[in-house]
């Protein structure tokens, strides 16, 4: 960060992040300790804008942390899980998997179909009853550190910062925020986690994190459609066999149905774009009857972390710990995380509780690293370890068969023939050039069932100052245009869910995959809903995320 002069608040602890792991340790510190000042610091307009999952939420957390949440009237949880279909899809048809036949760490009873923005948002209104000090709008910049090289703080952005990198007259410098311990808990792939990764070495022995990109969308549909309490998980077509991913359909409470789609990150086929084979999907004859009459009312996309226990980095650096899925503690075959998010918030919190009451402060909080594996998240995550890494080598039919007996396996025996395997590549490392492919073909959209991603982006509310430095770093243009563009035929125009990146020609057209012309590399950074594809996928890892100015970036309603 610039010598600008800044002013500075002191709290107890800061915490990064006001997704279910952040909320959880302010909610759980406040309980072990009402005396402690704590914030929480989240980058969008409000809490919950930014906050986009499925969601069906395994209770077990948020029964831990607030017991009586039950006879709240206004929680969030309106829509217990009534059934619960596995489908396999052809292009013409779909086959059900009987439900004895999946392990029972699958089963959704006794689960709720929800929005996880309005839970982080009813989480909030808990922490703040507690006196937590939340504030929305700030996007958490940098870290900062004492001399020893531990974290004491974050500083946030600075607003009014002009295009080229000036001080606009609507400056004003970012605040600079101590505690005796840092709490991380901004979501796949934060920038301060990325870097705190990097700089502590916190992944050196574990497997290189793997993710997904996940695609939603909510819609209101005609009541005669409408099953309140179905969940339908799918996977096959229109992926291929070597193609990894899966789709939902979750019907939630008002006529509502979120429907979703994951591909896998680690594909190798640069002409794949996961927008539109979302898009496929809801085409499917057992899938596209749902949304008959029915309307489109938001659109969203994030990133997922999917490397599991295996590539958990260490979780705790001197001065803090990371947290819920920037930890990666996301169980990729139940497509659930919220849960684990709200225990390690619980876990972290109360580490820190007792490091405070004992004088201490700026230093490692290696209990939180060593109790994670032992505690119900450690053993959540490990049952599953083997169903991502056979998927990827073995593929859909082979792999996710076999994925299937170990999780029995696990579940019966405790122990697995295959052990933890490796994940091998990065999700980067793992694309291929354009000549080994054939192009995709995909169908123009209707407008009624599939849409563009323009039209989709609108949907999502997002926003950023035009004016403001583009907060997407491209590192070097010239290796992104000899590379990018000229080995991996412009990806970046495909695995961007919201149209941000284009490979133009001198007459301003399309040219991704056009060679031997002169071609210019357009970031439309208004466009970005934030989910750290670009970050993760780019082949060369020449693309860099950072927060744009605090409160931008899409606002999602009820996602």
């Amino acid at each position: 960060m610039s010598d600008v002069e800044r002013e500075s608040m002191e709290f107890d602890v800061v915490i990064v992040g006001a997704g279910p792991a952040g909320l959880s340790a302010a909610i759980r510190l406040k309980q072990v300790n009402p005396d402690l000042s704590v914030v929480v610091l989240e980058k969008g307009a409000e809490v919950g804008a930014h906050i986009l999952s499925g969601a069906v939420v395994d209770p077990v957390g948020i029964d831990r942390l607030l017991p009586e949440w039950r006879e709240e009237s206004d929680h969030p949880f309106k829509t217990p899980v009534t059934d619960d279909h596995f489908m396999l899809l052809g292009p013409a048809g779909a086959l059900r998997i009987p439900n004895f036949l999946m392990p029972p760490l699958m089963n959704n009873h006794g689960n709720y179909i929800v929005s996880l923005g309005n839970v982080c948002r009813w989480l909030a209104g808990h922490a703040e009853a507690l006196g937590v000090e939340i504030y929305p709008g700030f996007a958490a910049a940098d870290v900062l550190y004492n001399d020893a090289g531990a974290a004491i703080g974050v500083v946030t952005g600075d607003m009014g910062v002009e295009r080229d990198g000036s001080h606009g007259p609507n400056y004003a410098p970012g605040m600079a925020l101590l505690g005796k311990y840092v709490l991380i808990g901004e979501g796949v792939r934060g920038s301060l986690a990325k870097q705190l990764i990097s700089k502590f070495s916190l992944g050196e022995g574990r497997e290189p994190q793997k993710f997904g990109i996940g695609l939603k969308e909510l819609w209101q549909v005609k009541p005669e459609n409408h099953k309140p309490g179905l969940v339908q998980h799918s996977f096959g077509w229109p992926l291929g066999g070597a193609t990894g991913g899966g789709s939902f359909l979750y019907h939630l409470e008002d006529n509502q149905v979120a429907v979703g789609f994951v591909v896998h990150l680690n594909y190798k086929n640069p002409y794949l774009a996961p927008f539109e084979e979302f898009q496929r999907f809801k085409t499917h004859p057992s899938v596209s009857p749902t949304f008959e009459g029915a309307k489109r009312i938001s659109y969203g996309a994030r990133a997922i972390t999917e490397g599991g226990f295996q590539s958990v980095p260490k979780l705790s650096f001197p001065g803090g710990v990371l947290m819920g899925c920037s930890a990666g503690l996301v169980n990729v075959p139940r497509i659930k995380g919220s849960h684990n998010a709200v225990l390690s918030g619980m876990m972290a919190a109360e580490h820190v509780a007792q490091a405070i009451s004992e004088g201490r402060q700026h230093d490692e909080l290696v209990g939180y690293e060593n109790e994670w594996r032992a505690s119900d998240i450690g053993k959540d995550l490990k049952k599953v370890r083997n169903v991502k890494p056979l998927w990827s080598k073995l593929g859909l039919w082979l792999g996710v068969g076999l994925g299937g007996l170990d999780m029995w396996l696990n579940t019966l025996f405790g122990a697995s023939p295959f052990g933890t395997m490796k994940h091998g590549k990065t999700d980067a490392a793992s694309l291929e050039p354009a000549s080994k492919h054939k192009k995709i073909d995909y169908p123009k959209p209707d407008g009624v069932l599939t849409f563009d991603r323009l039209s989709s982006v609108f949907l999502s509310n997002t926003n950023h100052e035009e004016d403001q430095p583009i907060h997407l770093h491209v590192k070097d243009m010239e290796l992104q245009k000899r590379s990018e563009h000229d080995v991996f035929a412009g990806p970046s125009t495909r695995y961007c869910p919201a149209g941000v990146y284009e490979w133009v020609d001198a007459d301003g057209n399309a040219a991704a995959d056009r060679m031997g012309i002169d071609v210019k590399f357009v970031i439309n950074a208004q466009n970005c809903v934030h989910c750290k594809t670009c970050d993760i996928k780019d082949p060369n890892q020449n693309i860099n995320w950072v927060p744009p100015q605090g409160g931008e970036g899409p606002v999602y309603p009820n996602m």
